[in-house]
């Protein structure tokens, strides 16, 4: 059959090959000048370190189907996010952590005297059925912990109060009663060596399939495919015609500093006064490296624009009802799957977008084979 894929990131790269080994000529459109998505990586032309254009991405997973997948196209080396935070002039480690408790109440505590401090001296415990992100902290954390590190960074990263944001978003952060500082709790957590656009480039690699840059989708194109995968956002599919789902879309502040300008990768800046949410210094998403100089990006977070790149869904209850809307004209199409974090309008790490594409290829081997229809949607929005 003949494929169409729009979108060159890790669904279209993924799917595509897939694909392409089953036999089918596929071709991938992709808008921008390079593969890859937004983990497009390049070296820096000035300092020669490998740069991570739109932001920072640290591959972690529990599933070793996915990572041995990673692990095919490219070498992974170990790398551990150990994020730091600077609250009124103080360094302190992310997540929240036994050291950074100690260091904050300015104590000595064991894990089992810290835990019964903060669930009995700062959590709030009248709130027994938190609502919102705020509600969550305050019954998590408490207030001193909350404002020094939550509240002005949520409001800076989604351009609204805590008061307005689900509960749900906190819970993917973690507490520690221990000094483990690694953010993630993954069994496999690493860096592609040769970075990430390497890693597309070889999933990419195979006689049957072909990838047009700088090239744009009209939905005119479909019928010339026997099916389209579509990873480009859903409502520029149907060219807004019911509205623009919303996102938020971050700003980078590029800068070079001769030597080490903050001895780690990330830095989080959680006063809201401070107008970027973050620092990030890339030489140290590659540690295996040595560069005397140094990239730095200030990440400045604010609403997406017609023109700016989507990152980040909102998903709050305008945007729901909106998608909702879309979904169901999506559903009206014929011979088109939407996928990805774009086309399902979900935010998904990378290990979960690989998941899901290789799930997708799955799906369309059974239809195939039995003759049945593609959904329009692997994975419901």
């Amino acid at each position: 059959m003949n494929i169409l894929l729009v979108g060159a990131g890790l669904s279209g790269a993924v799917i595509g090959r897939e694909l392409a080994e089953d036999g089918h000529q596929v071709t991938i459109v992709e808008s921008r000048d390079h593969i890859a998505g937004n983990c497009h990586t390049e070296r820096d032309g000035e300092t020669g370190i490998m740069v991570h254009v739109y932001g920072p991405h640290i591959f972690h997973t529990d599933d070793e189907q996915v990572w041995d997948y990673v692990n095919r196209h490219t070498n992974f080396l170990p790398f551990k996010n150990r994020v730091k935070t600077t609250s009124k002039g103080t360094v302190f480690s992310l997540p929240i952590n036994l050291h950074t408790i100690n260091q904050f109440f300015g104590r000595s505590m064991r894990p089992d005297e810290a835990l019964e401090f903060i669930t009995s001296e700062q959590a709030d415990t009248s709130i027994e059925d938190p609502k919102t992100f705020e509600e969550q902290a305050l019954r998590f954390v408490g207030k001193d912990l909350y404002e020094a590190f939550f509240k002005g960074y949520t409001i800076k990263q989604w351009g609204m109060q805590p008061s307005e944001l689900p509960a749900s978003i906190l819970k993917r952060l973690p507490v520690r009663f221990n000094y483990d500082d690694n953010y993630f709790f993954h069994k496999f957590q690493g860096m592609p060596e040769e970075g990430y656009t390497k890693m597309v480039e070889k999933i990419l690699d195979h006689p049957s399939i072909t990838v047009h840059l700088n090239t744009r989708f009209t939905r005119d194109e479909a019928g010339q495919y026997d099916h389209v995968f579509y990873s480009g956002p859903l409502d520029g599919y149907f060219d807004f015609e019911l509205g623009r789902l919303g996102y938020r879309t971050l700003d980078f502040e590029r800068f070079t500093y001769d030597g080490d300008y903050q001895g780690c990768a990330v830095m989080n800046y959680g006063e809201e006064g401070v107008p970027f949410t973050r620092i990030t210094e890339h030489k140290y998403f590659s540690p295996w490296e040595e560069h005397e100089g140094s990239v730095c990006y200030r990440e400045f977070s604010r609403a997406c624009g017609p023109d700016d790149i989507p990152y980040y869904p909102i998903r709050q209850v305008d945007e729901k009802a909106l998608l909702a809307d879309y979904v169901e004209l999506a559903e009206t199409t014929k011979d088109v799957t939407f996928v990805g974090r774009l086309g399902t309008y979900r935010y998904l790490d990378m290990d979960v977008t690989i998941r899901e594409a290789l799930d997708t290829a799955d799906m369309f081997r059974k239809s195939v084979a039995d003759g049945t229809d593609m959904p329009t949607f692997a994975v419901a929005p």
